[in-house]
C-alpha cells in the first residue's frame, strides 16, 4: 500500500509540474548584458511578486516566450448566393 501511495503522489506531482506556467525568457537585442544587469532589472520591475512586463520592455528587454497565443481574426466572408437554383 505505501508504494502505491508514493507512486500516485509522484504521478500527481509530474502532472502538476507539467501544467505549471512556463518561465519567461528575456534578452536584449544587439546589446551586451550581464546576468547581474538582468537580475537588477527583474528586481526593479517586480511588484507584488509579479513581473511587470511593460517595465522590462522599457528597459530594453524583449520576451522570447509570449504570454499568450493570439488567435488571428476570422476572415470576413461576403454572403454568397446559392450556387444552384
Amino acid at each position: 500500500m505505501p508504494i502505491r501511495a508514493v507512486l500516485l503522489l509522484a504521478a500527481l506531482s509530474l502532472v502538476a509540474a507539467g501544467c505549471a506556467q512556463p518561465e519567461r525568457e528575456w534578452l536584449k537585442v544587439n546589446q551586451p548584458y550581464t546576468a547581474e544587469e538582468f537580475r537588477r532589472d527583474v528586481a526593479a520591475c517586480t511588484r507584488s511578486s509579479k513581473l511587470d512586463e511593460e517595465c522590462m520592455k522599457k528597459r530594453g528587454w524583449v520576451s522570447l516566450s509570449p504570454t499568450r497565443v493570439e488567435k488571428p481574426p476570422e476572415p470576413v466572408r461576403a454572403p454568397s448566393a446559392p450556387r444552384y437554383r
